[in-house]
């Protein structure tokens, strides 16, 4: 799957996910997207699954319809996620399109 990480999602959460191609925003330039228009531009280019930080999105934005996938990180600091990588891993396995998923 294609994964796309947002800004305040810790790089090293990619080592968890090697069967997938992960790519960050800031990668594409859209690290200045607000987060409708960077689910628009991710879902555009195909990826199918969003990971963030922002546990206020799924408040913020109207999820309905969404093809992508989301996956939000409870956490933002690494020593914090790094215990949950493996449930992190597991989630992104088991998303299916337009899925709101959270890790705590």
């Amino acid at each position: 799957m294609r994964v796309l990480f947002d800004n305040g999602t810790p790089r090293g959460v990619a080592a968890a996910l090697k069967e997938h191609v992960v790519e960050e925003t800031r990668a594409h330039g859209w690290d200045t997207l607000r987060n409708g228009e960077l689910l628009d531009a991710a879902e555009a280019a195909g990826f199918e699954v969003f990971i963030t930080t922002d546990r206020n999105l799924r408040y913020q934005q109207n999820l309905t319809g969404r093809k992508i996938a989301i996956v939000v990180l409870g956490k933002g600091r690494w020593m914090l996620i790094t215990p949950r990588l493996p449930a992190i891993a597991a989630a992104v396995a088991e998303v299916s399109s337009g899925s709101f998923t959270q890790v705590e």
